[in-house]
């Protein structure tokens, strides 16, 4: 059990976390047709508008109520609504996510009570969706905006099921957290549909932002799953959610109706045998020859990896979820988890595999991971690798000075695979090749000359 202590510094240096409004605004873009609305200044939306876009290397749908100094003070009805007409207007979005700011947080503005007076002034906005979500940048963080976001969708978009009504035994709900790529999101629908079912995702990044070339150009987001899709979510028969994070969102989608199973990660040969059983229980279908024989190549890369893992230590500052993957995973290939830096709570930090779990900035990160083997975090940690030289896995978000990122692939037998070869190889090319001067060590010329005399 790991003691969960909190940075008591007067200020952050080089922040690790990213605010609530961001995870809300990127849960949004996994549903089709949508434009993300950041209910506060100018500033807060292209701050996280050139993040996304570095991260991403793509198109960025997203928008503004552009709060002014007198706006905030007297309230952002008529932001809210002018926002909302102009959005219709030019881009004929089916769905509208709104997320709150600092800035509107702290004036109080009461968006629930703009939307309903917005939808009785114009009824011609029926059509399209209208979803708010309070994502305050003042308190938690990237991780807890997501998860909020994804149990409001639900809420608000997908229907009850009717008393009754029959659940379809071939679709199956996944709600995955945000520490999950598109690239994670295509492996686990292509897993799922090799047992015969029908995943709908919510959201679904790897429809939206997996680096595809549109046919043509549009304002709103290029895939991702339709409301259509997020309504017929009530008749499946059940709901796999990836991540503590997402327990609310599944919560409630189980009172929509249908049975929920959580996954707290997918990164390892148990964790995934777990999900197998679990696809093979539902479906009441074997697992495919492919991917039996994935699972036996994850066997023999851990067997030829586990040499160069052994007692490594490892430094991770992460998102609690993907902290939680990568730590647990890694002290199971033989590491040590000795330094955890994450950025919010969670219910899975004080399971965590080591003495202390901080919840603090890059800075904390660097001061105690001197000594470590490998550190992992996102691409604001390159600094603290360069100075400490120490070999630097990117792993989380903002990923903006290396190609692909979207695509780094985790889960599964394969991701699992191709991430022991990936850090397995890093520590292989840390190593020190023997020169006739260093090949021996003291202990073992003390050795030979015991065995002298």
């Amino acid at each position: 059990m790991a003691i969960v202590t909190t940075s008591k510094k007067a200020c952050t240096v080089n922040p690790l976390k990213m605010s609530q409004p961001l995870g809300g605004m990127l849960a949004f873009m996994g549903v089709n047709n949508a434009m993300p609305l950041l209910h506060g200044s100018q500033g807060c939306t292209s701050f996280g508008l050139v993040l996304f876009v570095r991260h991403f290397r793509e198109a960025i749908p997203m928008q503004t109520t552009a709060m002014s100094e007198v706006a905030t003070v007297l309230g952002g009805f008529d932001n809210v609504e002018q926002a909302i007409l102009n959005i219709v207007k030019r881009t004929k979005p089916d769905l509208i996510g709104i997320c709150s700011t600092g800035v509107t947080e702290t004036k109080g503005d009461d968006v629930p009570g703009y939307i309903k007076l917005i939808r009785q002034r114009h009824p011609e906005l029926d059509h399209v969706g209208l979803v708010y979500v309070s994502t305050p940048d003042f308190k938690d963080a990237f991780q807890d905006g997501w998860a909020r976001t994804v149990a409001a969708m639900v809420e608000e978009l997908v229907p009850d099921r009717q008393p009754g009504v029959a659940p379809f035994t071939k679709q199956i709900n996944v709600l995955p957290g945000c520490h999950l790529t598109p690239g994670d999101l295509d492996e686990l629908r292509e897993i799922i549909e090799s047992f015969g079912m029908e995943p709908l995702f919510l959201p679904d990044l790897a429809g939206s932002l997996d680096g595809h070339l549109p046919g043509e150009f549009t304002p709103t987001t290029i895939g991702g799953i339709t409301l259509p899709d997020i309504a017929r979510m009530s008749r499946s028969a059940w709901t796999i959610a990836l991540g503590e994070q997402m327990l609310p969102a599944a919560a409630a989608m189980e009172r929509k109706g249908g049975q929920v199973k959580l996954f707290d990660r997918l990164t390892g040969l148990a964790a995934n045998d777990e999900l197998i059983a679990f696809l093979m229980q539902v479906s009441g279908q074997a697992p495919s020859r492919k991917l039996k024989r994935q699972r036996s190549q994850l066997v023999d890369a851990m067997l030829d990896g586990h040499f160069f893992f052994g007692g490594k230590s490892i430094a991770i500052a992460a998102e609690p979820d993907l902290l939680w993957t990568l730590g647990t995973w890694l002290t199971e290939m033989g590491c040590t988890l000795d330094v955890a830096v994450t950025t919010t709570h969670s219910p899975v930090l004080a399971k965590l595999p080591c003495e202390e779990v901080l919840i603090g900035d890059l800075e904390d990160f660097e001061s105690r991971a001197g000594d470590c083997d490998l550190l992992i975090t996102h691409a604001h940690g390159r600094q603290a690798a360069a100075r400490l030289g120490i070999p630097f896995l990117r792993m989380g978000m903002p990923i903006f000075d290396r190609l692909g990122a979207q695509h780094i692939t985790t889960v599964g037998y394969r991701g699992t695979r191709d991430l022991i070869f990936t850090i397995g190889n890093m520590f292989m090319a840390d190593g020190h090749e023997p020169t006739p001067e260093t090949w021996r060590s003291p202990s073992g010329e003390a050795a030979a000359a015991s065995q002298t005399h």
